[in-house]
């Protein structure tokens, strides 16, 4: 084999690599997120979702409604964010990855506007581009399923 040959091959095979080692890592709920209502299709706020000893929580960046202010606090929580400011607030708390799924479930997620905690699951789907977040009461089949886009952010 030529040196040139040699070369090819080998930034061929670390560039699959690469793609491969990048493609596992869109795998998971965390980075930042459009999230779309299910209701409407209307994109309502940017969620980013980070992962903590294998915990994962999401906050509150941007929102999207046109009647948003900088100052508006979570009037409708019901806990200790009850009066928080709605840009920072933690609306994910406490999921944990099943083993040997792509799937994030055990903690909650809140409606910042009514204030509801519901339980909830997290799946990334189509190569880790969209994120299926279900929130529900009691049993996951009662609930509703938004789709959130991922946000490639510049490096």
């Amino acid at each position: 084999m030529t040196a040139t040959k040699f070369i090819v091959k080998t930034l061929a095979t670390a560039a699959t690599l690469l793609a491969m080692a990048s493609a596992q890592a869109q795998m998971s709920p965390v980075g930042l997120w459009k999230t779309i209502d299910d209701k409407d299709g209307s994109a309502k706020a940017e969620i980013r979702i980070t992962e903590k000893t294998g915990v994962v929580s999401g906050k509150i960046e941007k929102v999207y409604r046109t009647t948003f202010k900088p100052t508006d606090t979570c009037d409708m929580c019901k806990d200790e964010r009850k009066g928080q400011l709605v840009l920072g607030l933690e609306i994910m708390r406490d999921l944990k990855k099943v083993e040997g799924q792509d799937v994030w479930e055990g903690g909650t997620i809140l409606d910042s506007e009514s204030g509801t905690i519901y339980k909830a699951k997290v799946t990334p789907i189509e190569g880790g581009s969209k994120l299926e977040m279900r929130g529900f009461v009691g049993f996951s089949f009662l609930g509703r399923t938004q789709t959130w886009v991922r946000i490639v952010e510049a490096k």
